[in-house]
């Protein structure tokens, strides 16, 4: 059903889509906001591994 769904044509089809949508001064903020989402959801992850680790140890 979905084979052929990310070739590289469907992907500027949908890049050109998003520029029309959002705007071009819209697309940096918005992926600097998902790239500080990201790094924060990893960061959280991280220290709670870490607490783990150190309950585990006592």
């Amino acid at each position: 059903m979905f084979d052929g769904l990310f070739q590289p044509m469907h992907l500027l089809i949908i890049l050109a889509v998003g520029v029309l949508v959002l705007g071009p001064k819209k697309i940096p903020e918005l992926g600097k906001g998902l790239g500080e989402g990201i790094r924060g959801f990893k960061d959280a992850l991280k220290s709670a591994s870490e607490s783990t680790n150190d309950v585990e140890k006592k």
